[in-house]
């Protein structure tokens, strides 16, 4: 037989489980916003792993398998914040790409490009630019949810997370531009010195 008292605890779970929820400081924007941004991680290493099956340069390798690494401690940070509300065990860390910063500027003529029409005509061009549009992408959706996070400890930890995804993406580009992938057009010196001219500071008031 079920007492007064075991009623009234059954009564007041749903009441305490609101309570635990409200606790965690989330606001219904956030999330959504943090549902897809963790399912865009997600997205990121489950291709990560199959370029990597497929990638025959081994230093476009060795730059999947570092940012996979990266990328899946970022992701354990991500959800640990998001769950619990609270610090995560593995604060954000830094990503140091190995790329160096030397770009090749110019065009040279190549065979037009048109699409693939089967996965063995995929190659280490298509791979290394899967991944800088993913990260690219990873970028933006991250940027723009901690625009609007409510949760503090969170809002941090993807915050924190954004230059680390800009790293890896201008890692990939530097990857392609010596490869003559991701080719970098100038303008002639005169019409570049006319735009590198047309701004000029503006007076600051109030400033010491």
């Amino acid at each position: 037989m079920i007492n007064q008292n075991q009623m009234q605890g059954n009564q007041q779970m749903p009441q305490n489980m609101v309570n635990q929820a409200i606790n965690h400081n989330h606001g219904a924007h956030e999330i959504l916003d943090s549902h897809e941004l963790i399912g865009c991680l997600i997205g990121t290493l489950e291709h990560y792993e199959i370029y990597d099956q497929n990638i025959q340069d081994q230093e476009l390798k060795g730059i999947l398998q570092r940012q996979k690494a990266f990328m899946t401690q970022m992701y354990n940070t991500v959800v640990e914040s998001f769950s619990t509300g609270q610090d995560p065990t593995v604060p954000t860390q830094q990503y140091k790409m190995q790329q160096s910063n030397e770009v090749t500027y110019g065009l040279k003529a190549g065979q037009p490009k048109k699409p693939k029409q089967s996965v063995s005509e995929l190659t280490d061009e298509c791979y290394s630019s899967f991944m800088l549009s993913q990260t690219k992408a990873a970028t933006s959706t991250l940027a723009m949810a901690a625009a609007e996070m409510n949760n503090p400890v969170l809002r941090r930890v993807i915050a924190d997370s954004v230059p680390n995804m800009i790293e890896m993406s201008y890692e990939l580009f530097l990857y392609q531009n010596k490869n003559g992938y991701y080719q970098v057009p100038q303008l002639k010196d005169q019409d570049m010195n006319i735009m590198l001219q047309a701004y000029t500071k503006a007076p600051q008031q109030g400033m010491h």
